[in-house]
């Protein structure tokens, strides 16, 4: 997270390697600004951690190819509501990982 912070607190910051330093586009060193860089790390951090529950649902809905199934099967018993079996796993998934406030 480091190296975008730098990018995004050095726009003119090209490359970073963690044993020189930082440099523009024509190979110029930068000189680093920590205190905003540590503000974005921060920042990055926080935004980070508040998606969670997102990569949380991601690694836990079924796969594409048995949703779609469960929607079909749902869709032929003439359950595209509340009460398939489609909506009852997805909805599973959020309220296993809830959004936070």
């Amino acid at each position: 997270m480091r190296h975008q912070a730098i990018y995004n607190t050095h726009p003119n910051v090209v490359s970073v390697d963690d044993g020189l330093g930082a440099f523009d586009e024509n190979g110029n060193s930068v000189t680093i600004d920590e205190t905003k860089v540590a503000e974005e790390v921060a920042s990055l951090e926080a935004d980070f951690k508040s998606k969670q529950y997102q990569r949380d649902r991601a690694a836990s809905y079924p796969d594409l190819a048995e949703q779609l199934d469960l929607l079909y099967h749902d869709m032929t018993a003439g359950k595209g509501d509340k009460t398939g079996e489609w909506y009852k796993a997805v909805n599973k998934v959020k309220t296993d990982n809830p959004k936070p406030e």
